[in-house]
């Protein structure tokens, strides 16, 4: 079961944003303020409100510590606050004074991204105020980012609807069409699934829109097939535009509000509907989980932030469905790495891995060495054109060793395409 235990009602405008650190909430608002609250016992801060932003303030987040909150705001500022004493700790001014709709800490608290109305993202030197890199997206505003766990990319979401995957030097790894009529947050799950450091590491990443609808995608980096973003799933259960998600400490669960005025929580192992909330009474703008408690906390356009607990049994039911799914890919067993193969699109391999018994730590261990010896896979990178021209002829070997390919399956080198595209910016006059 999940109840509603506290409801605050302290903002005069619409509720944008909520976030939790270990020991507080804060909500931002229409209303230009930011709001901090004791998780105790959910009574407010006497240094709140936190007043500085001249318009709306649309997304606030706490560094990884909780001991710095980041707001931002239609005003073009990103301001840094002390949470324990309300001070502002810098202003930082986005380049072009675009209203800034949305910020978040890199998990080392590092690095603080802004994304703003004009297509612009920048990193900021979240210990000099700095600015570090821009970037920027052809179309659209940006209104979604997170970081992966691990810190070493970030996504953003655009209201033209494209997830945009950049590196921690602002070069840009990927960008692909995601929700017809645009992205309105996106959220990854903070525990990664991972095979291994120098294997396959898969992280789960949730994005909704303005399209109805709630998708699951998994970011995968591998030594052999470099950088992918893979749709996985989509999320059934809302009417109308869903304005917000976000995975659970744990990542056992998946929550999502909407302009429909409900909130729905998954089970993101099963991806069933474990609860339907429906106290808002107006469209729902944000939902955010506690760190470590079984917490969650929805903003609206009710002016109202509603405060939910878990019980056991909740949290229980999502995790025990956990045991029939094997995440980590060393416990893999040959039919999951088949599996694997076929959601690449790598159906034509599927033959030589049964062949040499490949399974989960099989997997892990194979390099390009290994492909070309053990399993007689190419392992050269060719123009796609040539080789399908050279396969066309009917040759069934390899233009560099001359041995007979068991497969013509061509496989992208990602890693390759993604060095030339950096080298191509670098050198772009």
């Amino acid at each position: 079961m999940v109840k509603l235990i506290h409801t605050l009602a302290d903002h005069s405008d619409d509720v944008n944003c909520c976030a939790f650190s270990f020991s507080l909430l804060a909500t931002c608002s229409l209303d230009k303020t930011i709001r901090l609250y004791s998780l105790s016992d959910f009574t407010e801060l006497p240094h709140s409100p936190l007043k500085f932003h001249t318009y709306a303030v649309h997304c606030c987040c706490f560094s990884p510590s909780g001991h710095i909150l980041a707001s931002c705001s239609t005003d073009g500022t990103t301001v840094l606050w002390n949470t324990e004493n309300g001070q502002t700790l810098a202003v930082m001014e986005q380049p072009s004074g675009s209203p800034v709709r949305v910020c978040q800490f890199s998990p080392d608290s590092t690095c603080l991204a802004s994304g703003a109305a004009d297509g612009t993202v920048v990193l900021w030197n979240a210990q000099s105020y700095k600015l570090y890199r821009c970037g920027s997206v052809k179309d659209g505003s940006l209104v979604a980012c997170a970081f992966s766990p691990n810190g070493s990319f970030f996504v953003t979401g655009s209201s033209c609807g494209d997830l945009t995957v950049w590196d921690d030097k602002m070069r840009c790894l990927h960008s692909e069409k995601a929700h017809d009529f645009g992205i309105t947050c996106c959220n990854f799950s903070s525990q990664p699934v991972s095979g291994g450091e120098q294997g396959l590491q898969f992280f789960r990443l949730a994005s909704c829109g303005q399209d109805c609808q709630v998708k699951i995608w998994v970011v995968s980096f591998t030594h052999i097939f470099g950088f992918e973003l893979k749709y996985k799933s989509m999320l059934s259960g809302h009417c109308a535009p869903v304005l917000a998600c976000a995975f659970s400490h744990d990542g056992q669960m998946l929550v999502s509000g909407s302009v429909d005025k409900s909130v729905i929580v998954y089970d993101t192992n099963t991806e069933n509907i474990l609860h339907t909330l429906t106290q808002h009474t107006r469209y729902v703008t944000a939902c955010a989980f506690a760190p470590h408690t079984l917490l969650l906390a929805t903003g609206s356009m009710d002016k109202t932030v509603n405060i939910w607990q878990f019980d056991l049994e909740t949290l229980c039911q999502a995790r025990s469905s956990e045991g029939h799914l094997k995440q980590f890919t060393e416990d893999w067993s040959e039919e999951d790495v088949s599996t694997w193969l076929c959601a690449q699109g790598l159906k034509d391999l599927v033959g030589i891995f049964k062949k040499n018994n490949i399974d989960g730590k099989e997997l892990l261990n194979l390099t390009k060495e290994s492909l070309a010896d053990d399993l007689k896979i190419d392992g050269y990178s060719y123009e796609k054109e040539a080789m399908e021209n050279w396969i066309r002829t009917k040759k069934r070997t390899s233009p560099m060793t001359n041995l007979v390919l068991p497969s013509v399956v061509l496989t992208p080198n990602r890693t390759l395409k993604m060095a030339i595209n950096r080298w191509l910016e670098t050198h772009q006059k």
